[in-house]
């Protein structure tokens, strides 16, 4: 299949829980995976894309702004 992720039907009870537990549910299984980063494979069109930003990153270091500041600038606009 490539670098085509398949997708898979959510559980019933999944579908219930409002927004904002989804949300958790998906954090929660987010930090889990992310406790085993080994575990977690590239395809070859990311490990591209990533090689692409890093380097376009060490061509222009002031073009882009640090993640803490990304992140406090969207929670502003909440």
């Amino acid at each position: 299949m490539g670098d085509v992720m398949e997708t898979f039907p959510l559980t019933p009870d999944f579908e219930r829980l409002s927004t904002a537990e989804k949300i958790l549910r998906l954090q929660e299984a987010w930090d889990r995976i992310a406790e085993s980063p080994e575990n977690v494979k590239m395809t070859e069109t990311q490990r591209q894309e990533l090689d692409s930003r890093l380097e376009a990153m060490k061509e222009n270091p002031d073009k882009g702004i640090a993640w803490k500041a990304a992140k406090d600038e969207l929670r502003k606009k909440r």
